[in-house]
Parts: C-alpha cells; sequence; structure tokens
C-alpha cells in the first residue's frame, strides 16, 4: 500500500506536493519522492526513509514546476533498496513521470511484454516501473499528445494491466493523467480550488485528507476504469477507458490502511470503523450475555472507533491503556518480521492502573500475522490484568492480498490452517472474538448501502479479478519475510 498525490497549479507545487505526502505517510514509510514538471524539464527528487527525511530545503528548491506528483512507499512487489523509491521516470515519449499505488498480478508476463515487443527495458523489480513502460508504449503509438490520446493509452494500459491499481502520471507539454483500475480496488480521489488569479487548480490524492489539508475541495472519487487528464493550462477531461468491473473496493482500506477522518468512495473511514465496533459489541453481547468484562481498551490508534461503540454496546468502561511513542512507524507495515517484533515494545508502553486487577477486553482493528497481538496481550497480564480477552474489528485474515498489502505468505498468517480457538491459544488470551465479515461488509456500506460488495480476499480467499494457480507460490518465493531477508542478507 502507497500513498499518491498529484497537482496542476496555478504556481509551483512542491510545498503543496510534500504537505499531502505528510498525511499520506501512514500509507507507506519505506521511500517518498516527488517529481515536478514545467515547459521543458522534469525534475525528480527521491530516497529511502520518511517524507521529512528524504526531503530538505537544497531539495525542495530545485523541485520547480507548476504540475507534479507525489509517493510514499511501502514495499510490497520489488527490494527495499533505494532505487525502487517513486515516482519513476522514462523520457520516451515526451518524458513520463509515475507513481503508483497497488499491485499488479501479471507482471512477470507483462515484463517479457515490455522487453520483446514493447523494446523497453526496465531497471528494477517494481511493477510499478513495467506499468509506467506500458503507459509509455501506448501512448508512443497513438503519434499524438491530445486528451484522446492520453485516454487510448490508458485504455490501452489497462487492457493489458491486471490487478489493483491508482496510478498518476505527469506527461511533458500535457499536464497530469489519473486512473483507476476496472475494479476500483485502490481509492483515488479528486478536488479543485480557486487560485488568487481565479482560476482552478485540480489535484487527485490516495485519500481526502491529503486534499483537505492543501486546501482542495473534494469533487468525487475516479471511476473503476476511469480516467481523468487535466492539461497544464487548468482544463478537465474525463472519460470511462474500459469496461468497469465488479466495483469492489479495498475493504482493508477501511479496516486499517485509511485515516479515520478521510471519505473514500463517498464513505466516512471514521463512521465506518464506528459501525464495526457496534456490530462487534451486539455479537459479544449474543454470544456472552453473562460478560464479566469490565473495561474496553484500545490498541492505538486504528481501533479507538471501534473500541469506543463496543464500550457503549457493552455498557462498561472505556478506558485508553496504552501510551503510544509517536515516533515508532506502523508495524503492520515495516518490512521485516523481525523489525515489527522489535518494534512493539518501543511502539507501547501500557498504564497499569488500567489494567491492575481487571478484566479487559482488548480492541484491534484486525489480526494478521499475530506477532503484535501476542504481545500485546502479553504485556496486559504484565500490567496486571485479571483476564485478558481479545476483539478483531475484523474477520480472520486467512488468505494473502495480491492487490498491494504486504501479506504475501499464507504461512505468515496466525489464522491461516487454525481455527479460532487455536488461534486464541496461540495469542495466549482468554477468550478471542472476531467480527463476522458480512456484518464488516454491512458496516463498511453503511445504511445508505452506497457499495455492496468490496475486495474482501484477504478474508474470504475470493479475488475479483481471478488469480493464476501458481501465483502465490511465485509471490511467496519472492515477497516472504524470509525472501525479503535473503536478499538483504545477500
Amino acid at each position: 500500500m502507497c500513498g499518491i498525490i498529484g497537482i496542476v497549479g496555478r504556481s509551483d507545487v512542491a510545498a503543496r506536493l510534500y504537505d499531502g505526502l505528510t498525511v499520506l505517510q501512514h500509507r507507506g514509510q519505506d521511500a517518498a519522492g516527488i517529481a515536478t514538471s514545467g515547459e521543458r524539464k522534469i525534475r525528480v527528487h527521491k530516497g529511502n526513509g520518511l517524507v521529512s527525511d528524504v526531503f530538505n530545503e537544497a531539495a525542495m528548491v530545485t523541485l520547480e514546476g507548476h504540475i507534479g506528483i507525489g509517493h510514499c512507499r511501502y514495499p510490497t512487489a520489488g527490494s527495499e533498496g533505494s532505487d525502487e523509491a517513486q515516482p519513476f521516470y522514462v523520457n520516451s515519449p515526451y518524458g513520463i513521470a509515475l507513481a503508483h499505488n497497488g499491485n499488479l498480478i501479471n507482471t512477470d508476463s507483462l515484463r517479457r511484454e515490455v522487453f520483446m515487443t514493447d523494446r523497453r527495458n526496465v531497471n528494477t523489480e517494481s511493477d510499478s516501473e513495467v506499468l509506467l513502460n506500458v503507459f509509455a508504449h501506448e501512448l508512443d503509438q497513438q503519434q499524438a499528445l491530445t486528451p484522446d490520446s492520453v485516454f487510448n493509452a490508458i485504455g490501452g494500459a489497462m487492457n493489458r494491466c491486471v490487478g489493483g491499481y491508482a496510478v498518476l502520471v505527469s506527461i511533458l507539454g500535457f499536464g497530469l493523467v489519473g486512473f483507476r483500475d476496472p475494479n476500483g480496488i485502490r481509492p483515488l480521489v479528486l478536488g479543485k480550488r480557486i487560485a488568487e488569479d481565479g482560476r482552478v487548480e485540480y489535484a487527485m490524492a490516495s485519500e481526502s485528507v491529503a486534499l483537505d489539508l492543501i486546501g482542495f475541495e473534494r469533487i468525487r472519487d475516479v471511476q473503476p476504469g476511469e480516467g481523468i487528464a487535466i492539461t497544464a493550462e487548468g482544463e478537465l477531461f474525463e472519460r470511462q477507458c474500459t469496461e468497469p468491473g465488479t466495483f469492489a473496493p479495498c475493504i482493508f482500506e477501511y479496516v486499517y490502511f485509511a485515516r479515520p477522518d478521510s471519505m473514500m468512495d463517498n464513505i466516512s473511514v471514521h463512521k465506518a470503523r464506528m459501525r464495526m465496533g457496534k456490530v462487534l459489541g451486539e455479537k459479544i453481547l449474543r454470544e456472552r450475555p453473562e460478560h464479566d468484562i469490565d473495561v474496553v481498551i484500545p490498541i492505538p490508534d486504528t481501533s479507538r472507533d471501534a473500541a469506543l461503540e463496543i464500550a457503549n454496546v457493552l455498557g462498561v468502561k472505556y478506558r485508553e491503556g496504552f501510551i503510544k511513542n509517536r515516533y515508532v512507524g506502523r508495524t503492520f507495515i515495516m518490512p521485516g518480521q523481525s523489525q515489527r517484533a522489535r518494534s512493539v515494545r518501543r511502539k507501547l508502553n501500557p498504564i497499569p492502573l488500567e489494567f491492575r486487577n481487571r478484566n479487559v477486553l482488548l480492541v484491534d482493528d484486525s489480526i494478521v500475522r499475530g506477532t503484535t497481538s501476542q504481545q500485546i496481550v502479553q504485556m496486559a497480564r504484565e500490567a496486571g490484568a485479571s483476564k485478558v480477552y481479545l476483539a478483531s474489528a475484523a474477520p480472520p485474515v486467512r488468505y494473502p492480498n495480491i492487490y498491494g498489502i504486504d501479506m504475501p505468505s499464507a504461512e505468515e498468517l496466525v489464522a491461516h490452517g487454525r481455527t479460532e480457538q487455536e488461534v486464541q491459544e496461540h495469542l495466549g488470551c482468554d477468550w478471542l472474538i472476531y467480527q463476522d465479515l458480512q456484518d464488516l461488509i454491512e458496516a463498511v456500506s453503511g445504511p445508505k448501502q452506497r457499495l455492496d460488495q468490496f475486495d474482501t480476499s484477504v478474508f474470504s480467499g475470493e479475488y475479483v479479478t481471478g488469480v493464476d494457480a501458481d501465483y502465490f507460490d511465485r509471490i511467496k518465493k519472492a515477497r516472504s519475510d524470509l525472501a525479503k531477508t535473503e536478499r538483504r542478507n545477500a
């Protein structure tokens, strides 16, 4: 999962891209980059680390131009080296920079096509660079640089690329282009503002919160299979570039990745998480009407909305029991198991007064590998809890994700091949309760039922794009924690 943002402004946009990336930092902490363009040149600065680490005053001064894209990276496909940082750039045709959130599942065959048929070279292991070269080839075939030719190139790329993706492209001499996969798995939001000269500026980003910060009004979400083209002069063009498939946004965006103050596909992430807590609280009452829970404590930060609603439904106290170190990143999106394990106790410290001699219900947004949950349960016991119960606002994660979330190997998922009772014993809690999948779907879609289908593949094992039988073996060899460790050691 990554964060992307693009702007067509009336003045230099680098500072606003930087600000937008800082509020998308939760989507990726491995690397960051910005590409800006003026009339004749695309300028790129990128590197490993947080946004604040990659960009200093000297770097920002060089990023001139009123059109630009930014990216913060969370590694799935590819390695962890600095050459995987985005945006990627090719000089033919015209000069194109691309930032991509998601994952292509036909990268291997595309890479061969790009080399053998398109006569282009890909220097990294990144599927994003493959996607860039596919788009560049399709645009080159158009023999023109107009909105129509850009939309035709997007359609050609969509017909070749399979997976979940939201893409922003800066084209020298044209402007900014954005598009979203035909199933709408990865999010992309469009916004606008009125500049000081009275003309309209446009922006696109992974989440509406990035638009809020830089003063843009959210217009709408980019639709599945749709392309948005914004010229350097600020003209906006829209086209459905391919037949949309089943509209199925990734439900894990609402469970974990997105900020609660974001709107995605007309759904408030904050409200969705509150509804998750309400229905899970009702399930707890059904299964244990005579429960002995004294206090509900969230595992910060993503589970707070759900935990508060659970406490309201149960009629018990809600308390903050963990203090979070803000200078340690999100453990789920760290690139290696050993780093995740070391970070849990650096990240969270319990307040013993909230645990001592109490039956505590800990609430987490989800349980993936189980590393964090296991250690937090132990921390609660060490802090003096009499009993430690654990509730997950999401169902058991049993299957790999193939659309851009780092769950490559089923064997690394604590619920894979285990019953809920076996997971409970593995984590060391006195009781474990999961959200039901249908309850999660209804909680996210909300009472107005704007959406009734989501990508729930990590829970159900059903992949909206379909998947080759040997795909999981290939990504396990390439992207499991063991594979990443072996690459780093090599």
